[in-house]
């Protein structure tokens, strides 16, 4: 050990590598206060100063065992409310966005006597398409019947989807649904659909599931909707599981 150019002294190159064995047996590892502890001193450890010790390392693993629990406890209430929130999704999701027509989902639920004072803008024609998509955990056959229809804003317009259980068990599914562009949905208005709802298909079964709708004539008069000429109405179908967490008010 020397002088160096500051001044102070520093560990030559030689007693820097016989530190390391040192270091270990005087128990420093790392940056630990029971290693900086244990280097204030050389000599054999007193009974009271071992007891002391004793304790410090008691402290410390009773410590880390409490911030395991800790950590333990929330994760485990994480999983809990992912659990809850997956549970109340779809129905959730329906009230939302029926509710609203936001996030591409069609208006529900329209009295009569609008139907029947509507009036069609007939120099506004709009096509519109249809998709169908099964989740991975859903054995069925799911498509459109027609791949497009032409509508104007103000008429009402049917179309029908086909679902089939090719398995030799019954199935429940159920649907979502949503309209592109997403701006849309607020003007796509579905009088009926087979949506939110639980479909139970038997062995082999299959059924035509229709779905009436009209798009609002305020579609015509919306400044961003002025280039929109193609609509696309998509349903995904999942399996059902768990019990039905009904919402009353929509069909």
């Amino acid at each position: 050990m020397g002088p160096c150019a500051r001044g102070c002294l520093c560990l030559g190159a030689s007693a820097a590598r016989g530190w390391g064995p040192w270091r270990t047996r005087l128990g420093l590892h790392g940056n630990s206060a029971y290693g900086a502890r244990r280097a204030e001193s050389t000599e054999p450890l007193s009974g009271d100063r071992w007891q002391q010790e004793r304790r410090w390392r008691q402290q410390e693993e009773e410590y880390r065992s409490r911030r395991n629990k800790t950590m333990l406890t929330y994760l485990a209430a994480g999983v809990v409310g992912m659990a809850g929130l997956s549970y109340a999704a779809v129905p959730l999701y329906r009230l939302y966005c029926q509710a609203t027509g936001l996030g591409g989902s069609a208006v529900a639920g329209h009295a009569s006597d609008q139907l029947e004072t509507m009036e069609p803008i007939k120099d506004r024609i709009i096509k519109v398409t249809f998709n169908a998509d099964v989740h991975a955990s859903l054995q069925w056959n799911f498509r459109p019947q027609q791949t497009e229809v032409y509508v104007v804003p103000g008429e009402t317009a049917l179309a029908f989807y086909k679902a089939r259980n090719p398995t030799d068990k019954p199935i429940i599914g159920i649907s979502t649904y949503n309209v592109v562009p997403f701006e849309a949905g607020q003007y796509f208005n579905k009088i009926q659909c087979f949506c939110f709802e639980e479909q139970r298909l038997n062995p082999h079964e299959e059924v035509d599931m229709p779905v009436f709708f009209f798009i609002d004539p305020e579609f015509a008069e919306d400044p961003k909707m002025a280039k929109v000429d193609l609509i696309t109405l998509s349903y995904t179908f999942f399996e059902a599981k768990g019990e039905k967490l009904p919402l009353p008010g929509y069909n």
